[in-house]
């Protein structure tokens, strides 16, 4: 049974459903399941979503998607190494640190990274 009240998927718009399975397929490692021309669906390793088919890529100022990284300097290489446009550099926020990134369809998202616990005894 699934729990209620929590996301249970997402739904991406693209211009580009090729160019969106191949940018996050190498990024992330995702799979993906064709649904005819204008639809895929993608899964994360414990989370489904899908990318549709759209004339525009999503507006920058509405939903932003956040994917966490262990790494932020190696994803930031990625991104760009992929085809992402930076939006905003690395900056800190309380608990860590993130980047936006514009993928290849036109869409932002942003990574971020906990900050690291001070070590003790050096």
């Amino acid at each position: 049974m699934r729990p209620e009240k929590c996301i249970d998927y997402v739904e991406i718009p693209v211009t580009d459903l090729n160019k969106a399975r191949d940018f996050f397929s190498e990024l992330f490692g995702w799979s993906f399941a064709s649904w005819g021309d204008d639809y895929m669906s993608f899964n994360d390793g414990r989370f489904d979503g899908g990318f549709r088919r759209a004339v525009e890529p999503a507006s920058s100022n509405g939903v932003l998607l956040v994917f966490f990284s262990t790494d932020l300097e190696r994803d930031l290489a990625r991104v760009q190494e992929l085809g992402a446009t930076i939006s905003e550099k690395i900056f800190p926020f309380p608990g860590g640190r993130r980047f936006h990134f514009v993928d290849p369809t036109g869409n932002e998202y942003a990574i971020w990274s906990a900050v690291s616990e001070p070590t003790h005894g050096d």
